[in-house]
């Protein structure tokens, strides 16, 4: 495995919940902070999350913060991401990846650059 593969992805109506699951490999995944990263086709990347790698601290972009909860199992080398109250702006494409976070912005590492296919969500006003 070269890549990170999500899933957990669907359909849902606004107001309900989904549950992501990112297994990653061991040199993307080992010692390094892993978040959330989401995408609209023909928008910019949006990171989400991103939690420190010993797990002890998350931080969240504005857009999801107190509805989405990420946490990570180090053993099993897999970050998971709990979406509660699902909005139709959430509708995206969702990636794990390293990420940094820096002065309240998430980004992806600079030099992670193997994604992987990602998983659809979609939300139905």
């Amino acid at each position: 495995q070269v890549q990170p593969v999500e899933s957990g992805g669907g359909l849902v109506q606004a107001g309900e919940s989904l549950r992501l699951t990112c297994t990653a490999p061991r040199l993307t995944f080992d010692g390094r902070a892993m978040g959330w990263v989401r995408q609209v086709t023909g928008k910019e990347r949006e990171g989400i999350s991103c939690t420190t790698a010993s797990g002890a601290r998350t931080w969240y972009s504005d857009s999801v913060k107190d509805r989405f909860t990420a946490s990570r199992d180090n053993a099993n080398k897999m970050v998971d991401l709990q979406m509660n109250k699902l909005k139709p702006e959430d509708t995206a494409i969702y990636f794990c990846a390293p990420c940094v976070s820096v002065a309240s912005i998430i980004v992806p590492a600079s030099d992670f650059h193997s994604w992987g296919q990602g998983t659809q969500v979609t939300v139905s006003s």
